[in-house]
């Protein structure tokens, strides 16, 4: 199904154009915006009440060993995380309890003197200290309370905490950008008045539903998120009106969380991915923000844990996570936390150095490179939306089943792209193979253009029971039982695997020949059923699979 010879070709190099910099103070060395920049370090510690001696141990002599150790492009600095309380004696936000020193100048100073771009790592949704001062400012859950951590995108958190501090943090030290955590992953559907009120407003609706099983729970859900897009483009564009060339992301926004249409105008894509099941998390993240026409790049955490106990991963674990956004295209950076006192860990710098040498080697190749369409695995983001439990994050298990089938594309040596409905308008036909993974709603334009695209030629597999009966005409298969959970003994070329999911009886029409055999146990002997079938759909051909896949190929 893949055109012929393009299987072995992996990723078009990307030309290396004129590189656009920032401009640094005096004869300083010019610094590389976001957009050309390839690596980076980032550090953090989420200051709290126990950092009283704030820059003790930050000098000079720490930050340009680090540059000239590891020579990043840029690096990001802790200036305020979770609990709200900033790691910089600011006046316009909420300082932690004590400095003996101010981290923020000395990293500004050294960076700018090296050409090193500076961004920072700050909190934003997510403030504790903003929600404690000002519990107006809280998000309300159904049952009325206050939330103890996160803001609501409908107060007046970002033009009177967030905008303020950030200007500051420009004018008192020129910083180039901003890393925006705590943000989409940390929205909650919001109960307060004013949330409501503005939520009848707009919708009509009256009444406003409090659990998944009541009318109109999805559309609640959509004014919250168009609550926070409305954040965001609020406070991107009043920093780039203070200073033009100020770059900002928000983490994770327009990734596998937020996946649509880039219609904020931030500078960047980036997101840390799992700390643990990181190789995994990095194959889908990177496929997630390649085609969403913004510079991205993606955070390894240097180090994991277990029951508490932090341990730094080695030079070849982290070589194999920067490798496989490497070969994406992408720009790479790695996490450190720095000590309570805003100080680094320079033992872990060594590290660092390894790691950049390793990724510098393959910059010439890999940076910015386009990737060449062969299979183009479909990630529904208005379906998605429709099954969150959160208002962003898969977190609830959605991503599951096609993280599951991406990995088992992967692992048969085919080369995957994750295409969103937006990506394929107008390119659709470029892609020889399109995969439906197991999403149980689909736009009704969007079917139509996939179908248009297997009359035309395409090919187009649909993974799953429920997935099946959204094309269930157009595959020529009649059902002979319901969907239910069983153990499936599923057999192809002499070879078993025993899967418990979602499956179907099925029997083929006239038009459908069928493809592979479901046994009831871990045996060969006995009365096989159906496991898929293919047929032809005008030039091209639509297959189906009659049991979830994914989740048992992620998981087991």
């Amino acid at each position: 199904m893949l055109k012929t010879g393009v299987s072995a070709i992996l990723f078009v190099i990307g030309m290396q154009a004129s590189v656009p910099v920032l401009s640094g103070p005096g004869d300083a060395p010019a610094r590389l915006k976001r957009s050309e920049s390839f690596l980076g370090i980032h550090f953090d510690f989420h200051a709290g009440e126990d950092c009283t001696e704030i820059g003790k141990n930050v000098t000079r002599e720490m930050v340009e060993s680090i540059l000239e150790g590891v020579k990043p492009d840029y690096i990001q600095v802790d200036s305020k995380g979770h609990r709200g309380l900033s790691s910089y004696p600011t006046k316009a936000g909420n300082p932690a309890p004590g400095f003996v020193r101010d981290p923020l100048r000395i990293w500004r100073d050294v960076t700018a003197e090296k050409g090193v771009a500076l961004y920072v790592h700050h909190s934003g949704v997510l403030d504790e200290e903003a929600v404690r001062l000002h519990p107006e400012w809280a998000v309300v859950d159904s049952e009325g309370k206050a939330d103890a951590r996160a803001t609501s995108v409908f107060g007046p958190y970002a033009d009177s905490l967030l905008i303020p501090q950030v200007k500051e943090m420009i004018d008192r030290y020129g910083i180039d950008g901003i890393w925006v955590d705590g943000e989409c992953w940390g929205m909650k559907r919001d109960y307060g008045a004013k949330a409501l009120e503005l939520f009848r407003k707009r919708t009509g609706i009256p009444d406003t539903p409090r659990q998944p099983s009541d009318p109109h729970w999805f559309e609640f859900s959509e004014f919250n998120r168009q609550g926070f897009r409305d954040y965001l483009g609020r406070y991107v564009q009043a920093l780039h009106l203070h200073t033009r060339d100020f770059e900002v992301a928000s983490n994770w926004a327009y990734s596998s969380m937020m996946p649509e249409p880039v219609d904020v105008p931030v500078d960047f894509i980036s997101g840390d991915f799992s700390a643990t099941n990181s190789l995994n998390s990095a194959r889908l993240e990177g496929r997630c923000m390649v085609h969403q026409g913004k510079p991205w790049d993606l955070m390894a955490w240097s180090f994991t844990w277990t029951d508490g106990l932090y341990s730094t991963k080695t030079l070849p674990q982290l070589e194999q996570e920067a490798a496989v956004v490497l070969a994406l295209g992408g720009g790479f950076q790695a996490y450190f936390p720095q000590k309570r006192d805003a100080s680094v860990r320079m033992w872990q710098m060594e590290l660092m150095e390894a790691v950049a040498k390793f990724c510098r080697e393959r910059q010439r190749c890999c940076h910015r490179a386009e990737p060449v369409p062969q299979v183009g695995l479909v990630y529904s983001g208005k379906a998605f939306y429709r099954k969150a439990r959160n208002l962003f994050a898969g977190w609830g298990g959605e991503l599951v089943p096609l993280q599951g089938i991406l990995q088992c594309l992967l692992e048969s040596q085919q080369v995957v792209d994750i295409v969103m409905e937006h990506h394929l308008a107008g390119r659709m036909q470029e892609y020889p193979l399109l995969v439906w993974p197991e999403w149980e709603w689909i736009d009704p334009d969007f079917r139509r253009d996939l179908l248009e695209y297997v009359e035309n030629g395409g090919n187009l597999l649909v993974i799953g029971p429920r997935a099946a009966d959204l094309f269930k005409d157009e595959l020529g298969v009649e059902w002979t039982g319901e969907i239910r959970e069983k153990v499936n003994g599923l057999e192809q070329g002499g070879w078993m695997a025993g899967i418990r999911s979602e499956s179907r009886d099925v029997s083929a029409g006239p038009g459908a020949r069928a493809f592979g055999r479901i046994f009831e146990d871990n045996d060969l002997s006995g009365s096989p059923r159906m496991a898929g079938s293919i047929a032809d759909y005008g030039k091209g051909r639509i297959a189906g699979v009659y049991l979830n896949l994914g989740e048992r190929y992620a998981n087991a």
